[in-house]
């Protein structure tokens, strides 16, 4: 897939983007000495990553079981008709609720996949209906309860150097 973004990356811009995905509150003097840089150059290289959106946002991951969202429920859910109107209401509605963590417009049997966090299964069953079975357009829903997360990473695989000058 060519995006202008990637192609603008270099090979010290994918190491800034590796060294602040693993450590978003590095120093600059650091995250410099870590991809060989003096601290202006490598703070002007972030400031651009950040201008063209490469870097969107730095946030703290939380640990969800000290803050009452111990259950993690992913809900299929299928629309009663697909027109772009009951997506933008869908859309408009869904942003609306905090305890939906992800939405995503997907392909196959259902129309959108959710990724919801609360503290327990009452609180999921109130979400589920009160609030995600009366959406806009919403025809049905199939639930995916959570026993064990194995594997959970923010991080996005960076492509090497060659990868990204393959697209152009």
């Amino acid at each position: 897939m060519k995006t202008p973004k990637s192609r603008m990356l270099d090979k010290i811009d994918l190491k800034i983007l590796q060294a602040l995905q693993e450590n978003a509150r590095i120093s600059y003097v650091d995250l410099a000495n870590t991809v060989g840089l003096s601290t202006t150059p490598c703070l002007e290289r972030v400031k651009r990553l950040e201008r063209n959106q490469v870097i969107k946002s730095y946030k703290a991951v939380l640990n969800p079981q000290y803050l009452r969202a111990n259950l993690l429920v992913f809900v299929e859910v299928s629309l009663e008709t697909q027109s772009p109107t009951i997506f933008d209401e869908f859309r408009k509605a869904v942003s609306k609720l905090p305890q939906i963590q992800e939405c995503h417009l997907v392909s196959g049997q259902f129309d959108y996949i959710l990724k919801c966090r609360i503290p327990e299964m009452s609180a999921y069953r109130q979400l589920l209906c009160d609030l995600v079975l009366t959406l806009p357009g919403v025809k049905e829903s199939k639930s995916y309860v959570v026993m064990e997360e194995v594997k959970e990473d923010f991080s996005i695989h960076l492509p090497t150097l060659h990868e990204l000058e393959q697209e152009c």
